[in-house]
């Protein structure tokens, strides 16, 4: 499973380990990435998803799922979170049309 936030794209890095004696080795800084259930209010339904820690405070900050998914581009969601931002915003035209 690739170690990438389904919300935020936010992925792995590639840095230095620098010793005492300056001596430089590759490493890697990964995400903190946790699996989280959100709620859709939308949908009505709860959605499984791959955040990291920066991805669910932006989530909490915009007001939810939902306002999240209709604000972010969709060059920066993973393909599951395309399909639920189509559906949200399938949801939400059919509940301001009713």
């Amino acid at each position: 499973m690739s170690r990438i936030c389904e919300l935020t794209g936010k992925g792995r890095q590639v840095g230095n380990n620098v010793s005492h004696a300056n001596n430089k080795t590759k490493r890697t800084f990964l995400p903190n990435l946790q699996n989280v259930t959100l709620i859709s209010d939308s949908l009505g339904r709860s959605v499984r998803l791959r955040v990291s820690t920066h991805g669910l405070r932006s989530v909490e900050h915009n007001g939810g799922l939902d306002n999240w998914l209709l604000k972010t581009r969709d060059e920066d969601l993973s393909l599951r979170a395309r399909r639920l931002k189509r559906e949200v915003r399938k949801a939400s035209t059919e509940k301001t049309a009713a």
